[in-house]
């Protein structure tokens, strides 16, 4: 069954969704569930697929041939529903991006396991130009500035998706309005406050660090960027970090 692409928000504990982004967790505040109703889009030349989970677990295969590589529990360990970026659609098998290390790992799901939406938004990331661009289909709708990783501690490029959405209740702490939590994770950072070293593109208190190496790996936007991304991009919406 394909659908139109449906908004998940995650209830998560946000000191260890962005685990690779402030330098403390204690300026994290707990979040409340963010949410907004999907919008009917007509897909484009240009779109992505969304596969969303079914049942409360998903088995991952190495190949087509039925050989299992893991099991993925849904909703994902942020209280979010848990889906994929399809990379190829072969009916009843559907290659996907998986949110898990090494950075760009894929693997075969079956189409009976999901329900198939699609997206014709994508967001690009160019580190050495400080900025972002939300695509609709071949169209900029939105463009800004970016911080990104510090030195030691860069954003990796690569794709990515967004995996969950979290409002924090401190709107104005460390992650802003919003923060998306994104399928990669830090090169540098195998855990790091708590967490795994998750990136995330968030909003930020201090707009003066953006166009800057500011972060330990997440991408910092403005607060109107990212409430904007918040009203308009859904879960799984895919992100390409170049540069």
């Amino acid at each position: 069954m394909r659908t139109n692409l449906l908004r998940t928000a995650a209830a998560a504990t946000l000191a260890f969704l962005l685990t690779g982004c402030v330098g403390s967790a204690s300026s994290a505040a707990r979040p409340e569930p963010a949410s907004s109703a999907a919008r009917s889009e007509p897909a484009s030349s240009v779109s992505s697929k969304i596969a969303s989970v079914k049942g409360s677990r998903i088995t991952v295969y190495r190949n087509k041939e039925g050989v299992a590589q893991r099991t993925i529990t849904s909703p994902n360990d942020y209280g979010a529903a848990r889906v994929f970026l399809v990379e190829r659609d072969e009916g009843e098998w559907l290659q996907v991006l998986l949110p898990i290390r090494p950075n760009g790992s894929k693997g075969w799901i079956k189409a009976a396991d999901v329900t198939l939406a699609e997206t014709t938004y994508r967001v690009e990331i160019d580190r050495g130009a400080f900025r972002f661009t939300v695509y609709d289909g071949d169209r900029a709708v939105r463009t800004g500035k970016v911080a990104t990783g510090e030195a030691g501690t860069p954003t990796p490029p690569g794709r990515y998706f967004f995996t969950e959405l979290v409002k924090p209740v401190d709107q104005g702490g460390a992650y802003g309005a919003y923060a998306f939590g994104l399928s990669g994770f830090s090169p540098v950072l195998k855990s790091f406050a708590g967490g795994a070293g998750q990136l995330a593109i968030h909003g930020t208190n201090k707009p003066s660090a953006i166009g800057t190496r500011a972060s330990h790996g997440c991408v910092r936007i403005s607060n109107d960027d990212i409430t904007w991304m918040a009203k308009n991009l859904a879960i799984g919406t895919p992100v390409v970090v170049q540069g």
